[in-house]
Order: structure tokens, then C-alpha cells, then sequence
């Protein structure tokens, strides 16, 4: 299909410095969870950014010395001519489809621990470190200054040499450059501290020097963080961030402006809207002539050209959209907007990084899957057979495997006992701040209904006879997990005396529309264990109706795996402004009729809270009564012609929605394929000379 004209000013060509932008679509640096480890994967994956038709790709943080070490976390380095060679890796990759390639070249300061490098934190003043951790930073002098200065320079001729068209002085996200801008951290009295004028010195430095380094052959960048969120502590987009850009306004080749840290940065849609970050960063436009950068969770087309129509950006800046589908480009371009899979803003390819693991994410299965197993987001291997496929269960998974195996050309059949496939989809995107969640069910079942070998059999709630009688030789039963009602989670393995208590709810009674006792006004307490998003969010819709909720569990902190997605901050704030009590370090014990025994998770000693409504946010187990029936007679699967039964998703091992969808297009992949599952993937090593 032709492109939508409306959209042709998001194709025009974008000049930056001595380099130009084939079009306006520009892929941020953003982590990976892979870095200078897995440089092999990392470069197949921004080559699909680039085949995608992302004018610009750029790196993750780029380290530029060894003082600036961010160990155990994954990061790029351009320190030596190892890395050079490393680095030149994703720049043919990028350039293979004339996008141009972009470094991020970072010091971290005293966000970086150097626990490996073991050399000393740096930082202006030599304050505590930004995390919690027994070394301090050392107040660099000028020594440290003009070596800072001289790294910068070093690594972007390093840059050059790996064939980079764009290099970054990174004054962004609380790091070094940026801790020197903000008067929160710099506390200095020499020419790098004081007004503005002074603490912007450093920068200034770093920007003249890189371009002078460049000589012409790249482009230099900005990455700078007009808002730190902390009023007038700290920078702000109407104060000192404006004051910046004003007094370095034509000195970059280009502005890529956003919010710090990288948690404000990366807001999860529970807590923000697409384009978040305009109401912060449009004024840059204002103050400058150079081409400007940005970024909002942008996944809208229509939103797009409003950026670049209405003055706010020049080049529309992507990290998890670009993650969530690489292809975003190509599709407006070919007149297939509907067919963009949007992100959902769960942050897990945030949770990813954070927990030091390649990217993953839950609307694209095959993202960080790219060298490793071969996984392309818009090609699937052709069918080995001509075996038709029953799906039972329309969930995240059973949809994605129904559509994955759809594209490769088998015949399948979805059958599911609901009138609206999605399963857990449909009932968790009504809760609070979850409604982007129904975009992995929304954009499957799109797909789906232009497929006409792939048939959808919905109030169909299936027994074992039924799925003996559908003539089809090979079954995947996907019917999801159920919510445990015996307490068990991760700090009590075995069923909590007391647990046959009648009026215990459980996530799957409320999301079925069941509410606790006594309405507006009456007192419920939630006990989650589950520690993930479920257990705020059932919080927040009781707190809304007027429930007075008591919030227990046995982590430190209310919805604890939340710091993994950047949001437990804003669970914690968003409950604490409803009222919600928070009770911490508190394992449940035992259930009374009316109250409840907790333990320290400490020191074990007991005590009693009142408890005359409970919910349970705890484990889950897969429901498999009907695997377990089919599967009970290996006879009557033979007469039925069934060579085949298998589970997936959460009826196989429940998670988050994103191990469902992997769970899902990992079965389609590897249907009719021969697999070593000893070793079912490549991996990069390490060989001694």
C-alpha cells in the first residue's frame, strides 16, 4: 500500500552536522543487557533496528575508560582498539541499510561503582555514591578534569575508526558531565563550580574538544537532561535546564533532550501517556537551530508528525517502541501502520537490564533472540509438514503461537471457552493502569483474522472428548494458570494453616467482578507474595472504591520486583497518596477467622492483625485438568490420530505475560524443527590466545 501522506514529513531527510539522517525515525541509545559480552547479538539486533528503517541507530552507553566501570551490568566500551573492532561489528550491521550509527560515549561518575576496573569513583564534589555502597567518590581536580577531557577525545577518535556517523558527550541521566551541571552535586569553588555559567564550563570543554576530534567526519550529540523531577534542588526544564541549552544552544550538531534519572525517563504507561516528556523538552526548539531529539513512548504515526509538525522534535526518538517492534519505519512507510505492534510500556525490557540479562520484551518474543537463535520479527521459517495444530486457550500465549504457526503456513485451529479471546488479557487490562496490556491481545487477533488457515473457535470450552474428536495430530493446551488460595508464595512453601477460610479472595475473584465484604468504608487486607505488579494494582482499585487496604508481604518494600520495571517508586507513591498502610517484613504464618498471624521475615517473632476481609496475591499454579485428562490416556490419543500434546505458557510454568508470549512463539518456532536441547541456542566465548 502507498504511504499515508500524512506521515510523509516523518520520511524527509534530517540534516545533523556533516551527516544526514535518511528520515526522521531515530533510535535512542538504550541498554540491551548485552554490551561489550555479546557483541555478536547485539549487533544482529540493532541490524534489524536498521533493516527496520530507523534512520539512525545508536548505541547502549558506551563506556569510555575504565573508571568508568558499571559492573555487573552490561555496556559498551570504546576504551582500546579491541573495542574498535568490537564496536565496528554494529556499525556494518547498522550501516548495511544506510542508517546511521550512533555512540553514546558515557562516564558514569559516581553512578558507576568500578567494581571490577577497582579505580577510583569520580565526581565533582566527592560525595557519597549515588547507590548505597561503603566507597565514597573522589572530588576530581583538575588533573581529573583534563584527563576526563582527554578520554572523551580519545574514544571518539576510537569512534571514528569503528565508523560511527554520530558521537555523544552524554550530560544525561545523573552522570558525570550532568553532575557537574547540577548544583545538587557540584558544590565546587574553582572555575567548574558555582553559577551556572561555571558549571556548565565542563561541558562546554567536552563538546568543543569532541568536535574538534571529529573533524567533520561525525556528527556530535547532546544527550542532556533538561528536568531531574526534584524542583528546585535540582535542574529544571524552566530554570537551569532552559539556562543550559540557551548558553550552548549552536555549539552540538544536535540536542537529544529527555528527563533524569533513566526511571523518570523510562515511565511505564501505568504511570504516563504517549508523549510524556513534551511538556518538559518543546521549549528546546526554541533556543536553538539545531535539529532536536526526543523521546514519549511514541507509537502513534499520527503522534509522530504532531511532534514534528507542531515544532517540538525534528527526529522522533524511540527506545522501547524500536524494542517492541524494529519495523515501525518500514511499516508507516509501506502503508501498514495497522500492523505496528505496539509497545505496552511494562517496562520489562528495563527489568532485563536491570537484572544484568540480555532485553527482552513481552510484545516482541524474538527481540534479544536475533543471533542466538536466528529469530527475525517479520520472517518465520517456512512449515517442515502439513500438520494441522489445535490451540486450546486464547490467551498470550495460545495467541502468539496460533499466529507464529499461522505464519509459517500451518493450518491451526484457537479454540477458547471465553466469548473474547485474550484470557488473561481481557481481565487484567480493566485494572488500573494496565489498559496498554490488551494491545498483546489486540494486535494478535488483527493478525490473526487476515489469515484464513488459521480458524477461531471462541465459547468453546472444550473437553477431552471434544479435543479427541477435532482430527488434528498435534495439541498445545494453553489454558493459563489459576491463583493459589493456600498462601503459598515466595516466602511460605506449604499451605498456611487456616487457608480453607471461605470468603478468602484471590486475584482471579476480583478480576471475575467478586469484591470484598462490606463495600465502601470496610477495612480488606491484601497479602501479596506475589511482590510483582498484581498485588498494587488490586491495591489501587480498592483504595478507589473507598476500601480502607492494608497492604502485607513479606519483602521489603511494597511490590519489591518493580524496582526491576523503574516503577516501585511510583507504586509505593500512588498507593501512599490513596491511604493504602503498608505492613513490610512480614511473612503470613497462620489465617484467623478474623485476623491474621504474621512473623518477622527477620527474627520470626509473631504478632496479630486484624483481617476481616483477606485477599491473597500469591502463587499460581497451571491449570491442567484438561492436559492432565488427555494426557492420563496415551491410548485414546493414539486411536485419535494425536502424535502430539504439549503445554504452553502459563499452563506450562506460570509468569508475566512475557514468558507466556515466548512461551508461545518458542513452540511455533521449533514445531516439525529438530532441536538440540542440549544446546538450544549459540552462545558468544571467550578463547584463550
Amino acid at each position: 500500500m502507498p504511504r499515508d501522506p500524512r506521515y510523509d514529513v516523518l520520511f524527509e531527510p534530517v540534516k545533523i552536522g556533516p551527516v544526514t539522517a535518511k528520515n526522521r525515525f531515530y533510535q535512542v541509545p538504550h541498554c540491551t543487557g548485552m554490551g561489550n559480552r555479546l557483541p555478536q547479538n547485539l549487533a544482529a539486533m540493532r541490524r534489524v533496528k536498521a533493516e527496520g528503517g530507523w534512520g539512525v541507530v545508536c548505541t547502549e552507553y558506551c563506556s569510555m575508560h575504565p573508571s568508568a566501570d558499571d559492573s555487573p551490568f552490561a555496556y559498551a566500551s570504546l576504551w582500546d582498539d579491541d573495542d574498535v573492532r568490537q564496536q565496528a561489528l554494529m556499525t556494518d550491521a547498522v550501516h548495511e541499510y544506510g542508517a546511521l550509527a550512533g555512540v553514546e560515549l558515557w562516564h558514569g561518575g559516581h553512578h558507576a561503582v568500578n567494581r571490577v576496573s577497582r579505580l577510583p569513583i569520580l565526581s565533582p564534589s566527592g560525595l557519597p555514591l549515588h547507590y548505597v555502597h561503603p566507597q565514597h567518590s573522589k572530588a576530581m581536580d583538575r588533573s581529573d578534569i583534563r584527563n576526563l577531557r582527554r578520554w572523551q577525545v580519545d574514544a571518539t577518535k576510537r569512534a571514528l575508526n569503528a565508523g560511527f556517523d554520530i558521537v555523544y558527550v552524554y550530560a544525561g541521566h545523573g552522570y558525570l558531565p550532568m553532575q557537574f551541571v547540577s548544583r545538587q552535586f557540584n558544590q565546587r569553588g574553582d572555575e567548574y563550580g558555582g553559577p551556572i555559567e561555571n558549571r556548565v564550563r565542563l561541558l562546554r570543554e567536552m563538546i568543543e574538544e569532541t568536535k574538534e576530534a571529529a573533524a567533520g567526519k561525525a556528527a556530535v550529540a547532546v544527550r542532556f537532561s533538561v528536568e531531574e523531577l526534584i524542583g528546585s534542588e535540582g535542574i529544571t526544564h524552566d530554570g537551569e535546564g532552559r539556562a543550559v541549552v540557551e548558553l550552548l544552544a549552536e555549539l552540538p550538531d544536535l540536542w537529544d533532550v529527555n528527563i533524569s534519572y533513566v526511571e523518570n525517563d523510562s515511565w511505564s504507561a501505568r504511570f504516563s501517556d504517549e508523549g510524556f516528556q513534551e511538556q518538559f523538552v518543546k521549549f528546546v526548539k526554541q533556543v536553538t537551530t539545531k535539529p532536536v531529539v526526543g523521546v514519549g513512548r511514541f507509537t502513534s504515526p499520527d503522534a509522530m508528525a504532531k511532534q514534528v509538525k507542531s515544532g517540538v522534535l525534528d527526529l522522533i526518538g524511540a527506545a522501547r517502541p524500536s524494542i517492541a517492534d524494529p519495523f515501525i519505519p518500514k511499516k508507516i512507510e509501506e502503508g501498514r501502520e495497522d500492523e505496528i505492534r505496539e509497545c505496552i510500556g511494562c517496562n520489562i525490557c528495563r527489568a532485563s537490564n536491570n537484572e544484568g540479562a540480555p532485553i527482552r520484551c513481552t510484545q516482541n518474543p524474538t527481540m534479544g533472540e536475533e543471533w542466538r537463535r536466528g529469530w527475525h520479527p517479520e520472517r518465520m521459517q517456512p512449515q517442515r509438514n502439513d500438520d494441522a495444530v489445535l490451540i486450546v486457550g486464547a490467551g498470550p500465549a495460545g495467541l502468539e503461537c496460533a499466529l507464529a504457526l499461522g505464519r509459517r503456513g500451518h493450518r491451526v485451529l484457537l479454540a477458547d471457552r471465553a466469548r473474547a479471546l485474550g484470557g488473561r488479557l481481557n481481565r487484567e487490562s480493566v485494572l488500573p493502569g494496565l489498559a496498554t496490556y490488551g494491545r498483546v491481545r489486540d494486535w494478535r487477533t488483527g493478525r490473526i483474522a487476515t489469515m484464513p488457515n488459521v480458524e477461531t473457535y471462541p465459547e468453546s470450552d472444550l473437553s477431552a472428548e471434544d479435543v479427541l474428536g477435532f482430527d488434528v495430530p498435534h495439541v498445545a493446551i494453553a489454558t493459563g494458570a489459576i491463583w493459589r488460595r493456600d498462601g503459598v508464595g515466595h516466602a511460605t512453601h506449604h499451605p498456611v494453616p487456616g487457608y480453607e477460610r471461605p470468603d478468602i479472595l484471590t486475584p482471579d475473584d476480583l478480576m471475575d467482578g467478586i469484591m470484598p465484604a462490606g463495600g465502601r468504608g470496610s477495612a480488606v487486607t491484601i497479602y501479596d507474595d506475589d511482590q510483582y505488579y498484581m498485588g498494587g494494582v488490586l491495591a489501587e482499585k480498592l483504595a478507589k472504591v473507598g476500601f480502607a487496604v492494608t497492604m502485607v508481604t513479606p519483602g521489603m518494600e511494597i511490590s519489591a520486583w518493580c524496582r526491576m520495571t523503574d516503577e516501585q517508586f511510583r507504586v509505593h507513591q500512588r498507593l501512599d497518596s490513596l491511604g493504602v498502610r503498608f505492613v513490610l517484613n512480614r511473612r503470613l504464618v497462620a489465617i484467623g477467622p478474623d485476623h491474621l498471624r504474621l512473623a518477622c521475615t527477620y527474627t520470626g517473632k509473631e504478632e496479630e492483625l486484624s483481617a476481616p476481609s483477606l485477599l491473597l496475591v500469591t502463587g499460581r499454579t497451571p491449570d491442567m485438568s484438561l492436559y492432565d485428562r488427555l494426557s492420563s490416556d496415551q491410548d485414546a490419543l493414539k486411536a485419535a490420530g494425536i502424535r502430539s500434546l504439549a503445554r504452553i505458557g502459563d499452563c506450562l510454568v506460570p509468569g508475566a505475560v512475557v514468558h507466556a508470549v515466548y512461551s508461545g512463539h518458542k513452540f511455533a518456532r521449533e514445531f516439525g524443527e529438530t532441536i538440540d536441547n542440549d544446546a538450544p541456542y549459540r552462545r558468544e566465548r571467550i578463547f584463550l590466545a
